[in-house]
């Protein structure tokens, strides 16, 4: 279980009289229950941290609908959640570089640092990495969590415990930027507006993209996309078919050759449309958990020497992201759309509104 802990029963006061530590357990299909949450003793490098803000991703929202999210799938009660900020409470004793009060944005991975990829530095790609919210490992969706110290980064005084939490997300986009080589001569593609589209948006920017395009099926997302600085949105359909008139449309809203395209919404034709609209010697990088299997025109793609590159979760980015977010280059609050607080109520409640879509892109608890 990593850090995680265990169920032991109902809310109130433990044994010693001490307030119990509960958190939101994903206990079957569109099933979420709060309950208490046994922690585990602190090592000499963890530290104790106190939840004040954590966001639901698009990988909760399918655990919760189906208890699985691509390969992985949920066999037993599941604490939910992964991005996260909060203060620290407790040191171990190793700790030197944080004290109780500290607040922090937390690095949800726990990589074994002894496989090739660790030692590669992809620790990212880590096949024993035991991850906030993956089966079997209990989530952050709790008033408290153990975790490594050195997960836990430090807020500068000017950003939000809120930001601190979309750290996360923004890691995703910051990630998929450096896989991508992005630059102040490279012209961007996003494919769809939903947080990540829109995060990686975000951090294009921030790395010196000098023209980003972007599209949806959805004009409310496409409007927010253009409050944030995209410089063409386009929308699309969801008919394959329109494949070939919708890159005209692509072309010329970007008024160059495209760079590089990332596909953030992982389906055939978003696919297809990105490989089909990259230039010849560009990049089609596929951000997430897309579809597992796809039918796309990969042959005419590697005639131009168009590269797929992969992108999953991130490695070393959280000082970058506060960095981004501290200097003002990158602005996470316009993202953030709901709030809600820790009771049964408002936890159902805010997983039905971000699995409703619509207007809601992040929803975020404040603990």
């Amino acid at each position: 279980m990593g850090k995680g802990g265990m169920s032991h029963g109902g809310a109130g006061e433990d044994k010693d009289g001490e307030e119990e530590n509960m958190a939101a357990w994903l206990v079957g299909i569109n099933t979420l229950k709060i309950q208490a949450f046994k922690l585990p003793p602190l090592g000499p490098h963890d530290v104790r941290v106190r939840m004040k803000a954590v966001g639901i991703c698009g990988s909760d929202v399918h655990y919760l609908r189906t208890m699985r999210c691509a390969d992985f799938v949920v066999k037993e009660p599941m604490v939910i959640g992964h991005e996260c900020a909060g203060i620290i409470e407790e040191v171990g004793s190793e700790v030197k570089d944080l004290v109780p009060g500290d607040r922090v944005a937390l690095e949800p991975g726990i990589s074994c640092w002894r496989c090739d990829l660790c030692k590669e530095g992809r620790y990212n790609l880590c096949p024993e990495m035991k991850f906030f919210a993956t089966p079997p490992v209990h989530g952050s969706l709790a008033n408290q969590v153990v975790h490594p110290a050195d997960l836990c980064f430090k807020l500068p005084d000017n950003v939000s415990l809120e930001e601190g939490a979309m750290c996360e997300p923004l890691s995703v986009g910051v990630h998929a930027c450096r896989r991508a080589n992005i630059g102040p001569e490279t012209n961007v593609l996003v494919m769809g507006a939903g947080p990540i589209g829109l995060v990686t948006l975000l951090a294009a920017r921030a790395f010196g993209a000098p023209r980003i395009v972007i599209v949806d099926v959805d004009d409310h997302r496409l409007s927010v996309a253009k409050e944030l600085g995209a410089d063409g949105i386009i929308k699309v359909s969801t008919n394959i078919q329109d494949v070939a008139e919708e890159v005209v449309q692509i072309h010329k809203a970007m008024g160059a050759g495209i760079d590089v395209s990332f596909d953030c919404a992982g389906f055939d034709k978003t696919m297809s449309t990105a490989l089909s609209a990259t230039r010849a010697g560009g990049k089609v990088c596929l951000v997430g958990m897309g579809h597992s299997e796809m039918t796309v025109p990969l042959t005419p793609a590697a005639a131009r020497e168009v590269d797929v590159v992969g992108i999953f979760r991130y490695k070393n980015t959280w000082p970058l992201c506060l960095e981004f977010i501290r200097s003002g280059k990158i602005d996470v609050k316009r993202l953030i759309t709901h709030r809600f607080g820790f009771s049964q109520k408002e936890v159902e409640e805010a997983f039905e509104t971000s699995a409703g879509g619509g207007n809601a892109i992040k929803v975020m608890f404040n603990l």
